[in-house]
């Protein structure tokens, strides 16, 4: 089945040419079906690129989709022209006025954890959203300081600041072969990387949590919430093939003002030379990682969407 976007929608166009099945609003009424409503929470400054990235990996599915844009209500963006943000996003304060139920929610990292979580000017409001989820979302997927920001409000674990950017790829290791989330998983896998922040297994555990990749180079990567049907991964599957190198040379641009050290992308690129393009070597564990959430939606979720967050349907329990 096809994710549906609206046909002007730039991923519409992006998607189409890569093969991915999409649909417009028109074709999708004329099936009679009921799509899962996956929403994106996106804090990205690139929202486009976002998108692009998101609706990649949960349109492969064989279910349609209904994705649904949401902004912070009062946060405006700088790298993104308004009229797209106008034609295509909702603010959160309109989504949850309207009593809407999502069966999925995405919420993106943003380029601000250097900052303590309260000093962040809409944090109120993404708290608003976290509790929100609870009763309105079946299924919560927080993503690198997204992912941060939900365990932190939920169970208290803090984000560490480093002194040193961790930054390109690294492997990390299988540790729940058995988890729905991580079906046809590797034993290990290579995933993209980019954080000043880092999460600790020790205090992830003490919260009770579940902990899923982890490396021992950059430390805990997917971590499951059984309690607030959600799950945090704090690095970047969903990056393209190019995300790195465009961090990287937009690094070395701002060094010619700041004159800051810029790290060189970890195990990225061939030979470690940024005159070569370098390999996805995460592309297929991206997709089974999103596949399977999405999957885990479907088969859990009430087909009544207003039932969210009263009851849960599994047929495996049944």
């Amino acid at each position: 089945m096809p994710i549906k976007l609206p046909s002007s929608l730039p991923a519409f166009d992006v998607l189409t040419r890569e093969g991915v099945q999409v649909m417009d609003e028109g074709a999708a009424a004329r099936q009679d079906i009921r799509p899962l409503r996956i929403g994106l929470l996106n804090l990205m400054p690139k929202k486009i690129q976002t998108e692009n990235q998101f609706a990649r990996l949960i349109g492969a599915t064989p279910i349609q989709i209904e994705f649904v844009l949401i902004r912070m209500s009062d946060h405006l963006t700088r790298n993104t022209a308004a009229t797209h943000m106008e034609e295509f996003y909702r603010p959160f304060s309109e989504v949850a006025a309207t009593g809407e139920k999502l069966d999925g929610l995405i919420i993106t990292g943003a380029p601000i954890e250097h900052l303590p979580f309260d000093e962040v000017d809409y944090i109120d409001e993404l708290r608003e959203v976290f509790a929100w989820t609870q009763t309105n979302v079946h299924s919560t997927f927080g993503v690198c300081w997204g992912g941060m920001a939900m365990i932190n409000h939920f169970h208290g674990v803090p984000k560490h600041l480093l002194d040193h950017k961790l930054f390109g790829c690294y492997r990390h290791m299988n540790f729940a072969p058995q988890s729905p989330y991580l079906r046809g998983f590797s034993d290990d896998l290579v995933m993209p990387v980019s954080r000043w922040t880092e999460m600790r297994r020790d205090e992830i555990e003490a919260a009770g949590l579940d902990l899923l990749l982890h490396s021992e180079e950059v430390g805990p990567a997917l971590v499951q919430d059984p309690d607030h049907r959600a799950i945090y991964i704090f690095n970047h599957l969903e990056y393209d093939s190019g995300t790195l190198n465009e961090e990287y040379q937009r690094d070395l641009a701002q060094n010619q003002i700041e004159g800051a050290d810029i790290p060189f992308p970890v195990n990225y690129f061939p030979g470690d030379d940024p005159a070569r393009i370098p390999s996805n070597r995460w592309r297929s564990h991206a997709h089974l990682l999103y596949g399977n959430w999405i999957s885990e939606i479907y088969e859990t979720t009430p087909y009544d969407i207003a039932k969210i967050g009263q009851e849960t349907t599994d047929w495996r329990k049944s």
